[in-house]
């Protein structure tokens, strides 16, 4: 299920899924010891991902000091809340989460191209976040709390960007990670975003709920944010961030990327 939510001055939401309507909405709100939102959907209508654009510093989103982000005067946030399936323990994430070279092939709808599309060309892990210092993959031991990891992704669009991963938390019952890149990223040799403009926080959690088909079930809430001047560039390309976000999510939980349909067209 995709809702898709513009908020700008105020914190109004433009609903696309089952009518066109204009409502209030709520700023995201991640799992930390409270209710997400937007909440986590059902097994059965995962994902459930939601764009927001906060400008004006007098009406600017103010991240939840859980995240360890800043305030910005200009930002897009998309938020991606589902449950999957997972057979393994949450060492089988933490090996997906460190095996880089994995997402390179992961697939996305273009709403330009009208067609699946590869997402990420490229990736590896990095020794360090200077020069191209090239290494095998992390191991499931090396996504451990408090770890700070660097890798380098090339995607479609902005080419090779080396990225700053950190381990929030890595138990059994949670697995906490953020991302944000670690050096400018540039779109025709010009800087787009300066470090740490482009950021996000992944909270995995297993589903405790008391239902029979809970088990092996986990739940999924990702939240990306661009900010800065050029965090414009997102604006009228929301259902491409959609698909974007939704790339990653089935990446992770093990679905085919170029699963149909796509979450938005």
């Amino acid at each position: 299920m995709v809702r898709w939510s513009r908020c700008r001055k105020w914190p109004f939401a433009l609903v696309v899924g089952c009518a066109i309507a204009i409502c209030a909405e709520p700023w995201p709100q991640p799992p930390c010891g409270g209710e997400a939102f937007p909440p986590y959907p059902t097994l059965e209508t995962s994902p459930t991902v939601r764009v927001w654009k906060s400008s004006g510093a007098d009406h600017a989103w103010k991240p939840p000091a859980c995240t360890g982000w800043t305030p910005s005067d200009s930002s897009t946030i998309v938020v991606t809340a589902a449950r999957f399936r997972f057979a393994e323990s949450a060492d089988g994430l933490r090996r997906r989460i460190g095996a880089v070279s994995e997402t390179i092939g992961t697939l996305y709808w273009s709403t330009t191209q009208k067609r699946w599309q590869k997402l990420i060309l490229d990736a590896h892990a990095l020794a360090a976040p200077d020069g191209d210092q090239r290494r095998p993959d992390f191991s499931p031991k090396e996504v451990a709390e408090g770890q700070t990891l660097f890798f380098q992704q090339e995607d479609n669009l902005f080419g090779a960007v080396t990225y700053r991963m950190r381990i929030r938390s890595a138990s059994a019952g949670r697995l906490v990670f953020d991302v944000e890149n670690a050096l400018p990223i540039r779109y025709l040799k010009i800087p787009v975003f300066q470090p740490g403009e482009v950021q996000s926080i992944y909270y995995l959690e297993p589903d405790f709920s008391p239902k029979k088909d809970a088990a092996d079930v986990w739940r999924y809430y990702a939240m990306a944010r661009t900010s800065g001047k050029a965090s414009a560039l997102i604006g009228g390309h929301e259902a491409s961030a959609i698909n974007r976000a939704v790339a990653l999510y089935r990446r992770l939980a093990g679905i085919p990327t170029d699963q149909e349909p796509p979450a938005a067209r």
